[in-house]
């Protein structure tokens, strides 16, 4: 069983490099390069979406008035989303030495590119910058989690989970006693020679 779970695994991988390799593509059709971290768009390309870029006043005036009124409740997140950020700084870096796990590059899951957007204003690009937050830290909570679970419960559930973490497959089936006894620390160890893709 662990063979064939192993091998769709690989396969689900190899499809998703596939993905990833055709969206490369596509996106070379925008004509930009990355340089020291910061998007470079071919000069004629940025000029284009300057020109479809909304100013200021008129985005606000076009606004929804309910979007207005609840932009003061979304934008408070940022003071949760601030201190989890915080404490998962803490918290790895007290837990995981002790545990043997490798930490979890916070680099690889805060990407903040979308302010390079020519055709983005002032708004749209804090927005796109609050998103970016908001979502890598959710991905980069979830890999923290995932890798605490691995270390001290990797076992599924009985019922099947929505939208589980890329490591779950891994687990032991529920009930495997003997799975578990004899590979746990086999999966402890791995976490130790974990490294960010």
């Amino acid at each position: 069983m662990t063979h064939q779970i192993d091998e769709l695994i690989r396969r689900i991988r190899e499809l998703e490099e596939e993905l990833e390799q055709e969206l490369l593509k596509k996106r070379d059709n925008f004509q930009f390069v990355i340089e020291k971290k910061r998007i470079r768009f071919a000069e004629e390309v940025a000029r284009q979406q300057r020109r479809l870029k909304t100013g200021l006043l008129r985005y606000i005036a076009e606004a929804r008035p309910l979007n207005i009124l609840t932009a003061p409740f979304i934008y408070s997140g940022i003071i949760p989303f601030v201190l989890l950020d915080l404490f998962l700084f803490c918290y790895q870096s007290i837990c995981f030495p002790i545990y043997g796990i490798a930490k979890v590059n916070r680099k690889k899951y805060l990407v903040f590119d979308r302010t390079d957007l020519p055709y983005l204003n002032l708004v749209e690009k804090f927005n796109c910058f609050y998103c970016s937050y908001g979502n890598g830290l959710a991905a980069f909570f979830r890999e923290i989690a995932a890798r605490t679970e691995q270390y001290w419960c990797p076992i599924k559930h009985a019922r099947r989970i929505r939208a589980a973490h890329d490591r779950y497959p891994r687990f032991f089936e529920y009930g495997d006693a003997d799975s578990y006894s004899k590979g746990l620390e086999r999966l402890r160890a791995e976490l130790l020679k974990q490294e960010d893709k």
